[in-house]
């Protein structure tokens, strides 16, 4: 995978700005749009009383807090610098949210007396609020983020560049929105002009029950003739177009199932994850005979991982996963998935069924599958999230698989899953399970994700996965998405082997 200019722009937007003076030039220097005492400069919308300022002493900061609580309203800044109308700029404030808190900031936006505005776009401000899979950071339905990356009741910076056609969002300095406008924009929902245009900033006070406080809230304009290379412009195709309906739809468009092989570096994986407005989940193999052995091996990885702005995953290899590394080892992931590809048979043997040397002769293709079956109802009482890989055949009788997947095999599956609440993924390289086994799954309330299961350093675009939502009548409840700490399987399900231990490969 090459490095783009947008990618090494994107590193150089991160360095000290005397690093940077090349790219812009300022309209000067930062400016405070919130003076600290006061709501000066600053409009509300219907419900004024949403809005009010604060002693910042009961927060441990000085100065005072703008305090966002009560019925939906938008707090428009109308004050004097650059006349409240902003094209180029670099945008900053600091954020705390209380418990299940939805709010937002505006930009390129214009004073709407009531409703949600039309206008511009909105950064999302939501850490644990229920029911919303776009969480802080999020560039609301154009580029969600779907991890929850700061925690409620601390004081988190929020920073907002715009350059050109160029959207950058950071969160505590992680980049987790790199959006470049395309030259006939798609907006997902025609209501609202989400475009790249010029106007002012708003604070959102979305509904009653959420409690969100900003300070700090700074602007450095930047000169109004900022551009973005051509070439940095996607191509909108239909898979762009469908992308951005699931996301502002609420589906969480996730890959749950991504490695860093075949030359893919974290770098690049996320470089191509805010390219394409789809998360990833970058998970690592835990085995033997793989990097992740043991708690040790554990924590060296994730230390690697420490603040990344994407989902970090285990897959366990094999059965004897569960016996390498401790329940709190494995709790510190994200989520947990494996699959059923590697087991024992019957008459003992280790087999890895997409490895032709080690899967023997089938002369009994049924046989064969009530043990496989039996291995995958197995697998579902182990302490993960996903199942991944779901219904794969070996070659030997990949191409009968419409013939041996029958109705009472694939239900037996799907029942294990709901039983043992584990999702099913749908496996964007292999294109399985089938349309008739999602269907019946979904018919049956089965959860799913979405994965590729990448060899090389090219991931998709999640082209089947989408495609089955559709064909399917996949609704965003029927999409995984892990599960908070203190309701993870690996610490609620029992820890337990589901066959017997052989310290062999």
């Amino acid at each position: 995978m090459n490095v783009s200019r947008r990618d090494i722009l994107g590193m150089l937007l991160a360095a000290p700005a005397g690093a940077r003076a090349f790219a812009e030039e300022s309209g000067g220097g930062w400016m405070d749009l919130f003076d600290g005492k006061s709501l000066a400069g600053w409009k509300a919308s219907d419900h004024e009383g949403t809005f009010s300022v604060v002693d910042g002493a009961g927060f441990g900061v000085t100065g005072g807090v703008i305090q966002v609580h009560g019925e939906r309203s938008h707090l428009f800044y109308t004050g004097p610098v650059k006349g409240a109308d902003f094209k180029n700029f670099e945008f900053s404030a600091e954020v705390m949210t209380r418990p299940d808190a939805n709010s937002g900031i505006y930009f390129h936006t214009a004073f709407q007396q009531t409703g949600f505005p039309a206008a511009g776009f909105e950064v999302q401000v939501a850490n644990t609020f229920k029911g919303d899979n776009k969480k802080t950071g999020s560039l609301y339905a154009v580029r969600n983020v779907a991890k929850q990356l700061v925690p409620d009741n601390k004081w988190f910076t929020m920073t907002i560049a715009v350059r050109g056609k160029q959207v950058q969002v950071r969160v505590n300095q992680m980049l987790v929105v790199d959006y470049v406008e395309p030259e006939t924009p798609f907006r997902a929902d025609p209501e609202f002009e989400r475009v790249m245009n010029h106007g002012t900033f708003a604070l959102q006070g979305h509904d009653p029950g959420s409690t969100t406080y900003f300070r700090n809230i700074r602007v450095r304009p930047l000169a109004d003739g900022l551009t973005t290379p051509k070439d940095e412009e996607p191509v909108v195709d239909e898979l762009y177009r469908e992308t951005m309906r699931l996301g502002e739809e609420n589906y969480p468009v996730v890959d749950y199932h991504v490695h860093l092989k075949g030359g893919l570096t974290l770098g690049q994986a996320l470089s191509n994850s805010r390219r394409l407005g789809i998360d990833y989940g970058i998970a690592i193999n835990c085995g033997l005979g793989f990097p992740v052995h043991d708690d040790a091996t554990v924590q060296a990885y994730l230390e690697t991982m420490k603040d990344q702005p994407c989902y970090v995953a285990l897959q366990g290899e094999g059965r004897e996963w569960m016996t390498l590394t401790s329940p709190e080892s494995v709790a510190r992931f994200d989520y947990c998935f494996t699959d059923a590809m590697t087991f024992r048979d019957d008459a003992g043997r280790r087999v890895r069924l997409w490895i032709p040397e080690e899967t023997p002769a089938i002369p009994d293709a049924e046989t064969f599958m009530e043990m496989l079956v039996n291995r995958i109802e197995g697998v579902m009482r182990e302490p993960i999230d996903i199942y991944a890989n779901p219904t794969y055949l070996p070659d030997q009788i990949a191409t009968r698989y419409d013939e041996l997947w029958t109705s009472a095999r694939m239900m037996r599956v799907i029942d294990a899953s709901i039983e043992n609440d584990v999702a099913i993924e749908i496996n964007n390289r292999r294109q399985i399970p089938s349309p008739a086994f999602i269907k019946a799954a979904k018919a049956a309330g089965a959860k799913f994700s979405f994965g590729t299961n990448n060899e090389l350093a090219e991931l998709g675009r999640l082209e089947y996965p989408i495609r089955m939502v559709r064909e399917c009548g996949l609704k965003w409840q029927d999409i995984f998405v892990p599960k908070p700490v203190g309701q993870k399987p690996i610490e609620i399900k029992k820890w337990k082997m589901t066959e017997p231990v052989v310290n062999s490969q």
